[in-house]
């Protein structure tokens, strides 16, 4: 599958709401590092959430 920079940004910025809204509502503590490093596999960067409490 193709994917193109805008597609990626598109369905990477849904997933991060679809997920990001629900937690926000019920699990106010720990802090959220965004990073983003270099996927070989899609050819461009992407984003890596992880949660440090």
């Amino acid at each position: 599958m193709k994917l193109s920079r805008r597609g990626f940004l598109i369905s990477s910025g849904a997933a991060l709401t679809v997920r990001a809204v629900p937690q926000m509502a019920t699990r106010p503590s720990g802090r959220r590092i965004l990073t983003l490093v270099y996927d070989k596999a899609l050819g461009m960067m992407r984003a890596v959430e992880r949660v440090v409490p």
